[in-house]
């Protein structure tokens, strides 16, 4: 019984190996050419992946483009020729799918300036290619998604990735680590849990400012709650400015490292009152200036007093009567043609008056915008001394982002997964992220910080620009370095 049982598996094995010969000589030499260079790359990306079950994905690859065992190509037999045109599209599409899934997650994508915040470094309209080899790309956390959108798909408005499975965070090599003054890409880490009606602010920031019950009871207002994985979160991009393991403080809008002050980049931007002589800013004036139709506020004299007007410095007529004054975000370089300028009374910058809905936004340090800290940006592996003072600082990273159940006591003592402590150790490094143009950017200093599982990449180039002032294509930002103020920290 043996015996027979024996032979009979060594047929099949024999009958198998005459099969595979005889179905690779006849494989013509282009697919064996075309084989051999996505097998190079596929063993190039394991290497690189660091996990070597994915080789046995190979033998799918050589089933594909040689063997041919599953009948990929089935539909080709058929003998009607919508059929076959409809398919060749499909199997177009598929590959085309697979391919970009692959470059964006590991190679690269476009990602597309939404807002101000980094004027004039980059533009609204601005699309940039995102490099993401430079620090390294995350293997994708949640895997199962449409690869041409970040969270919802178009038109149906519903969710464009699958929750499960989820795959732990996990960072490729990449070809150096973030340093200061990169513009970088990133998920939003407040983007965590989103109201669909209304996502910016985001959720904490309206929980603070309308309570929980207030959000969660009026779907009909702010839309339903729901979370999104780390990598399904919004893309932002700012500019880094605090690394891991270093001390950050702000103090009168100049961010000071370690006790000193770095460069603010040459692009940056704040905002300013501008007042006329009399007559308004022309268009002309506006365009020369670049600055952008969204950006030119005139208030209104109602909105006023002349008492207020005075007392910050600005003019009023012996008859009451307030010249026209604007609020506009400017560049040093704006402020000296304006300056310069015959018809403008008076360049002055616009104090900072808020206090709250900084970060952390749980509680009132008195601090502001222009003036934060000095506080400590969390390092991988080094461990913190934690206190009721900056208990608030840290607690966000140790129970959202490392995923720790922490307990804050009445008595000022901590219980970090069930365990009294006074020291907290980090899994993961930190950064400290802030757009260019300050005073209209929604940055670190409202929502704190970006953990290393947040980076995306670095934009390199402006792919393309659209000025929707205009109607036009800015062709002076084809191609332009999308980073230039980096080396100069």
């Amino acid at each position: 019984m043996n015996d027979n049982s024996n032979i009979s598996k060594r047929d099949k094995k024999s009958i198998f190996l005459v099969d595979l010969k005889q179905r690779l000589a006849f494989v013509r030499p282009t697919r064996w050419i075309r084989f051999t260079i996505v097998a190079l790359i596929f063993i190039g990306w394991v290497v690189w992946m660091q996990s070597p079950w994915l080789l046995l994905f190979l033998f799918l690859l050589a089933d594909i483009y040689l063997t041919q065992y599953i009948p990929w190509t089935w539909w080709k037999k058929s003998t009607n020729k919508m059929f076959l045109t409809i398919m060749s599209w499909v199997d177009a599409i598929v590959y085309a799918l697979i391919l970009v899934y692959f470059v964006f997650a590991f190679v690269g994508q476009n990602y597309q300036i939404p807002s101000s915040s980094l004027e004039k470094s980059l533009l609204v309209g601005d699309y940039l290619w995102v490099n993401k080899m430079v620090y390294g790309p995350r293997v994708p956390m949640t895997p199962l998604h449409f690869p041409l959108t970040q969270n919802t798909l178009p038109f149906i408005e519903t969710k464009s990735y699958f929750d499960k499975p989820q795959i732990n965070y996990k960072r490729l090599a990449g070809l150096r680590n973030i340093k200061r003054g990169d513009i970088v890409v990133f998920n939003f880490p407040a983007g965590d849990t989103v109201t669909l009606k209304v996502q910016n602010p985001d959720y904490y920031t309206l929980i603070h400012q309308y309570s929980r019950d207030a959000i969660h009871n009026n779907p009909n207002i702010f839309g339903n709650v729901i979370y999104r994985p780390v990598d399904r979160r919004e893309n932002y991009v700012k500019r880094c400015l605090g690394l891991p393991g270093e001390k950050i403080k702000i103090s009168n809008d100049t961010v000071y490292i370690n006790g000193a002050p770095i460069p603010t980049p040459t692009q940056a931007q704040f905002n300013y009152y501008v007042q006329t002589n009399g007559s308004p800013i022309s268009n002309i004036t506006f365009e020369d200036l670049g600055i952008s139709v969204d950006d030119r506020h005139m208030i209104p004299s109602h909105e006023i007093s002349p008492a207020a007007v005075s007392q910050i410095g600005l003019f009023v007529d012996a008859n009451g009567t307030i010249p026209p004054i604007y609020q506009l975000p400017l560049t040093d370089e704006m402020v000296d043609k304006l300056e310069n300028m015959s018809s403008i009374y008076r360049v002055l910058k616009v104090p900072t008056y808020e206090s709250l809905n900084v970060y952390p936004i749980n509680h009132n340090y008195g601090w502001d915008r222009a003036n934060m800290g000095e506080f400590w940006i969390p390092k991988k592996g080094h461990t913190l001394h934690l206190n009721t003072y900056n208990i608030y600082i840290y607690e966000r990273l140790i129970r959202n982002y490392e995923n720790n159940d922490l307990k804050i006591l009445s008595d000022g003592t901590f219980l970090i997964n069930g365990q009294q402590t006074e020291f907290y150790t980090f899994k993961m490094d930190y950064y400290w992220m802030m757009g260019d143009n300050r005073d209209n950017s929604a940055d670190s200093r409202y929502w704190g910080f970006v953990p290393e599982d947040h980076i995306v990449g670095t934009p390199i180039l402006v792919l393309i620009s659209f000025d929707k002032d205009k109607n036009s294509i800015r062709f002076d930002r084809i191609l332009r370095d999308a980073n230039p103020d980096s080396s100069k920290f």
